[in-house]
């Protein structure tokens, strides 16, 4: 059974995510349908990318992803099929997909050329649903649109690192649901660049010269639990994801607070790492 995933701005009170999932029914019954996500924040394609980033490997081979951020079709915003790794992603030229392939070459591209036939009014309920359901029969990409070689990059998506190699200036990609604070440094890059060097993450006016391996590794166990005050400190990880993270241990944006909240941290923001001399 094909499995086609869902990855959309459109939240969870209008019926846009409902009637997608119908007109995929409607064309193709016997098929998988799984929700990524619905939340991403309007048009926001940096939380977009990074999102399927994340996901698409925990789906088998062969999976079908439709990302619709920003999809209306206009001169200057195509709409695209690739297939990556052995997945097919469905989306709008529009910077998207670069963070997938700037670390994984794809196999192929095309430029979804078969709007004249279909007449679309909502991109992502008529062109994207046939095309994925093209593919989800077994269809080649070469039949719904034309070759091309590049896609549209996103901007902010690669991390300044300057001359010296002693400071790295990330910027805020993503913001999850317990206000953590996620950044474009990746942890390879991290380490390509410090050489074992000591450090300091700036975040505003926030200073960090650790980070952790997991959150619970900024709590002092030897201290009796009733004596401690761990929640609601911020600090800084490499998430499961390995990219450079600040968070507030425990964090709650309606208690405790959270990083962003509190440390007043917002898209696309600043982030600076700075690599300081060996004593």
């Amino acid at each position: 059974m094909a499995i086609i995933t869902l990855t959309t701005d459109f939240g969870e009170k209008d019926h846009f995510a409902g009637t997608l999932k119908g007109a995929i029914y409607s064309e193709l019954p016997n098929v998988k349908i799984v929700d990524i996500s619905h939340s991403v924040s309007p048009f926001s394609i940096p939380e977009a990318a990074y999102i399927i980033q994340n996901a698409y490997r925990s789906f088998p081979k062969g999976t079908i992803h439709i990302i619709d951020i920003d999809s209306e079709i206009n001169q200057e915003n195509k709409h695209i099929a690739i297939t990556l790794d052995e997945h097919y992603f469905i989306c709008a030229n529009n910077g998207i997909m670069s963070m997938l392939c700037a670390e994984i070459t794809p196999e192929k591209i095309v430029e979804i050329n078969i709007h004249d036939k279909i007449k679309p009014n909502i991109p992502v309920f008529d062109v994207f649903v046939k095309v994925a359901c093209h593919i989800a029969r077994g269809g080649t990409l070469e039949v719904i649109g034309k070759l091309i070689t590049n896609i549209k990059p996103i901007t902010n998506i690669a991390p300044f690192v300057n001359h010296e190699k002693t400071q790295i200036i990330g910027h805020v990609i993503y913001i999850d649901n317990y206000g953590n604070v996620i950044t474009n440094i990746r942890r390879n890059l991290f380490e390509l660049i410090q050489k074992g060097r000591p450090f300091e993450v700036f975040a505003r006016n926030y200073k960090f010269k650790t980070i952790y391996s997991k959150y619970s590794d900024i709590i002092n166990f030897s201290i009796p639990k009733n004596k401690r005050n761990d929640e609601g400190r911020g600090l800084v990880v490499f998430n499961s994801s390995n990219y450079l993270e600040i968070a507030i241990y425990k964090s709650n944006t309606t208690t405790v607070g959270s990083a962003s909240s509190l440390m007043g941290l917002n898209m696309r923001d600043s982030i600076t790492v700075n690599f300081l001399k060996q004593q």
